[in-house]
């Protein structure tokens, strides 16, 4: 007698123990982040080094290009990043859940897109600080990722976030001076990027899928 147990696919499918470990740790590694953030805007403020200021992104000025890197850890004033701190946690949670690697080179991705299209698009008398492209990114990754890995769960997560925060998708618009939408909508095409450049590719099964059940030859 043989026994043959087929690939049973992705080990962090939905309902397994695997799946709520990694949610598990997803959640507390984003809650880590947020008092990181708070840190950086207590310490600029209290100790007035202006990092808004000198270290945000200066559109179209080479010496504002760093800001690429440092503006999404930097807020102007507490109030911006108290709005940027659900949003991030919660979106944040559900992409770290699939991989911290892929997590890694998405949010970098992001990152990139989001604050090169800032430097390239913006106005050159302003600065652009805050961890909404990231946001943006996030919303980005998850609502690409439902289609392209063809996942139900995935589907799942796309609808919830749909429905808590489709509403932001305004923020792509330029409907108030104050706020940077090219960093969102740059954001929101990073996340897409990325979403597609790391996706979870299925194995080629050759014959018949047995979904996981144990196969037994004489």
């Amino acid at each position: 007698m043989v026994t043959l147990h087929p690939s049973s696919g992705d080990p962090f499918r939905f309902g397994t123990e695997a799946f709520y470990a990694a949610l598990g740790r997803a959640f507390v590694a984003m809650c880590a982040v947020v008092p990181f953030l708070f840190l950086i805007e207590a310490v600029d403020q209290g100790l007035a080094f202006g990092l808004d200021a000198t270290a945000g992104i200066i559109p179209q000025r080479i010496d504002g290009l760093d800001g690429v890197f440092f503006s999404p850890f930097l807020h102007h004033g507490f109030d911006h990043l108290y709005s940027n701190s659900i949003p991030l946690i919660l979106l944040g949670t559900f992409v770290l859940a699939a991989g911290a690697r892929r997590f890694l080179w998405s949010t970098l991705v992001i990152i990139l897109v989001s604050g090169l299209g800032v430097w390239f698009t913006g106005s050159p008398n302003s600065v652009v600080v805050g961890a909404s492209g990231v946001i943006f990114g996030y919303l980005g990754i998850l609502l690409t990722r439902g289609i392209v890995e063809r996942s139900w769960w995935n589907f799942a997560v796309f609808l919830l976030v749909g429905l808590l925060y489709g509403w932001q998708l305004v923020g792509i618009l330029p409907t108030d001076e104050r706020i940077s939408w090219q960093g969102h909508l740059f954001g929101l095409l990073g996340g897409v990027v990325a979403a597609i450049l790391f996706r979870r590719r299925r194995p080629a099964v050759d014959g018949p899928d047995y979904s996981g059940d144990t196969l037994r030859l004489p």
